[in-house]
């Protein structure tokens, strides 16, 4: 089953457009070992999420312990839950072809967020393996973002509405996304007008202050789906008592029911 396919599928399941990003941070944590943790969150939200999302740096932090904690959260994780190794790579071509083997192959990730600075031949390599998903990053939400990627390029486009069409322009085997930040909620109405059928990946909910009705008003493909609404410290840090767990999990229901409450209030698509 290729990602998008798997993402679909449990985003019905699920009824959810939420993924957790899995980012854990040992000073805001509770006082459990970081694999515990994971394997907690986890098993509370399993039945909440469209998808996992755990961003390489937090574990290539801790070294090689680091690396074998993702390795075996990973192996937890549920077989019908799409996982998106948040590593923004983005090199040479070769090099990019290495990079594309440890996320896909070797860690097995569905999905993997790259940069696009170098152009195709450094994205060519990850979208060449066709069932799995590549988000290229686009209009961030970092509040530096605008340092870039707001610049104007030939013919009067911004950077980000260019990498958005040449990523349209790339996505000969249907498993290309873009990453919008939902803090620039203007920016991701533009992308998604720009490619009405791709898959968004948004985060900057929470902690970054996005709005969430504007993510989903603007961020949904014209069925309502298609977009992955990324939260990862108002969920994880719920709690950083013994209920963490079941903090993580109140907080996931009710973002995901508030997206789906948004959802249904949108203007219904002929």
């Amino acid at each position: 089953m290729n990602f998008i396919d798997k993402l679909l599928n449990i985003s019905r399941k699920n009824k959810s457009l939420l993924c957790i990003g899995l980012d854990p941070n040992p000073d805001l944590m509770p006082k459990v070992g970081i694999l515990e943790f994971n394997k907690a969150i986890i098993s509370s939200t399993c039945d909440l999420v469209c998808a996992y999302k755990p961003n390489l740096a937090f574990y290539e932090a801790l070294g090689i312990e680091g690396l074998t904690i993702l390795e075996k959260t990973l192996k937890y994780m549920p077989a019908d839950i799409p996982i998106i190794g948040d590593a923004k790579r983005g090199d040479i071509g070769n090099t990019a072809k290495a990079y594309a083997k440890a996320l896909f192959s070797t860690l097995g990730f569905d999905a993997a967020t790259v940069n696009p600075y170098l152009g195709f031949d450094s994205i060519e390599p990850f979208i060449s393996y066709q069932d799995k998903g590549v988000f290229i990053l686009c209009r961030t939400s970092n509040r530096g973002a605008s340092d870039f990627q707001d610049l104007h390029c030939t013919g009067g486009l911004s950077l980000y509405e260019m990498v958005a069409q040449k990523a349209k322009e790339w996505n000969i085997y249907g498993n290309v996304g873009l990453v919008v930040g939902a803090t620039y909620p203007e920016e991701l109405k533009r992308v998604r007008s720009i490619c009405p059928k791709m898959c968004l990946l948004i985060p900057g909910i929470g902690a970054q202050g996005g709005d969430l009705a504007l993510a989903v008003s603007y961020g949904v493909d014209a069925q309502g789906g298609k977009a992955i609404i990324n939260v990862s410290r108002q969920v994880l840090y719920a709690s950083r008592e013994k209920d963490f767990a079941q903090a993580a999990r109140n907080a996931a229901e009710k973002i995901r029911n508030q997206i789906n409450s948004y959802l249904a209030s949108r203007p219904k698509t002929k």
